[in-house]
C-alpha cells in the first residue's frame, strides 16, 4: 500500500469512525442510566435513515442530488425518528423487563429484529444506494499525490462537532447534572424530587437522535439496507467497549481508531470489507471476554 494510499484510507476510516463514535456515544449514555446493553441501536440507526427517506422521497429512493431543502429534512427526519425509535425500544422491550438480565437481552434483540421486518415491508430490496444530503463530491488534493474526498472531512468534522458538542453539554449544564445523579444513584436522584423516568426517556430519545445522524453520515457511502444495522449495532459496541466505556470522550475516541483501523484493513491489498468485518468482531469477541469482572466500567 503506498503512502498516498495509506492517507486517503485513514482520512476516510476516520470519517467512518466519526459515525461509528456518535453510536457509540448514544449506547454508552444509555448503558450508564440503565445498566442494559442496547442491542437494537444498530437497527435504531438503519431505521432513521430509512424512514427519512420514505418519508421524503419513497420506497424506492435513488441517489440523486437533493436540494438544501430536502437535504435538511432528510436529516432532520432521521433525527426525529432514530429518537421515536429508541424511545419505543426502551418503553416496549427494556423498561418493562429490567429486573431480569436474559430477559431484557431478549426483549433489547426482538425489538431490533422488529424494526427490521417493519422496514422490510417497505424496503423489500436487500440494499439501496440512498441520496446524499452533503452532495459534495469531488476531492482535495494534500500535495505529492495525496487527495481525500471532500465528503469524507465534512462527515469528519460533522461527527466530531456533534460528538463533542454532545459530550460538552452532559458535562457542563444542568441537564447533563441530573443524568449524572440518575446514573450514579436513581433511588437517590428520585428521593432528591428527580423524574428519574423522563431523564432515561430523555437519554434513550438523546441516543437515538445521534444514531439518525450517523446513519445519515454514513448510510451515502455504500448501498445500506435494513438488515444492516446489525453490524452497524456491533461495530458501536466494540468501539464503546474499546476503552471499556471509560468517559464519553473515550468512547468517542474509540470510534475513531475503530474507524482507522476499518479503512486501513479496507485498502490493504488482498484483504478488504469481510476481511475488516471479521477483524472487528473478532475484537469485540476479545474486548467482552476480557471485561472486568462484574460487568462493564460506567461511562
Amino acid at each position: 500500500m503506498s503512502g498516498a494510499v495509506a492517507i486517503q484510507a485513514l482520512v476516510t476510516g476516520l470519517a467512518t469512525g466519526a459515525a461509528y463514535g456518535l453510536i457509540a456515544l448514544g449506547f454508552a449514555l444509555v448503558h450508564r442510566l440503565t445498566g442494559t446493553l442496547a442491542f437494537a441501536h444498530g437497527d435504531v440507526v438503519t431505521g432513521g435513515v430509512l424512514i427519512g427517506v420514505l418519508a421524503l422521497l419513497g420506497a424506492t429512493p435513488i441517489a440523486t442530488p437533493l436540494g438544501a431543502g430536502k437535504a435538511v429534512a432528510l436529516v432532520l427526519v432521521a433525527l426525529v425518528a432514530g429518537a421515536l425509535l429508541s424511545v419505543a425500544v426502551y418503553v416496549v422491550a427494556v423498561r418493562p423487563l429490567r429486573a431480569h438480565a436474559l430477559a431484557w437481552v431478549a426483549g433489547a434483540l426482538a425489538a431490533g429484529l422488529a424494526v427490521r421486518e417493519l422496514l422490510g415491508v417497505a424496503f423489500i430490496q436487500e440494499a439501496y444506494a440512498l441520496p446524499d444530503p452533503l452532495g459534495t463530491p469531488g476531492v482535495l488534493g494534500l500535495g505529492d499525490g495525496v487527495t481525500v474526498p471532500v465528503r469524507a472531512l465534512e462527515v469528519l468534522a460533522i461527527g466530531l462537532a456533534a460528538g463533542v458538542l454532545v459530550e460538552r453539554l452532559l458535562a457542563l449544564t444542568g441537564a447533563g447534572a441530573v443524568m449524572r445523579a440518575v446514573a450514579d444513584d436513581a433511588g437517590a436522584a428520585a428521593l432528591l424530587g428527580v423524574p428519574t423516568e423522563r431523564v432515561v426517556l430523555a437519554a434513550f430519545a438523546l441516543a437515538g437522535a445521534l444514531a439518525g445522524l450517523a446513519g445519515v453520515l454514513i448510510a451515502p457511502a455504500a448501498p445500506i439496507g435494513v438488515g444492516d444495522g446489525v453490524l452497524l449495532g456491533l461495530k458501536a459496541i466494540t468501539a464503546a467497549l474499546l476503552f471499556r466505556l471509560a468517559s464519553l470522550p473515550l468512547v468517542l475516541a474509540g470510534g475513531l481508531v475503530l474507524g482507522a483501523a476499518e479503512g486501513l484493513i479496507l485498502a490493504w491489498p488482498g484483504l478488504g470489507a469481510r476481511w475488516a468485518d471479521i477483524a472487528i468482531l473478532a475484537l469485540l469477541a476479545v474486548l467482552a471476554a476480557t471485561r472486568p469482572r462484574g460487568g462493564l466500567a460506567p461511562a
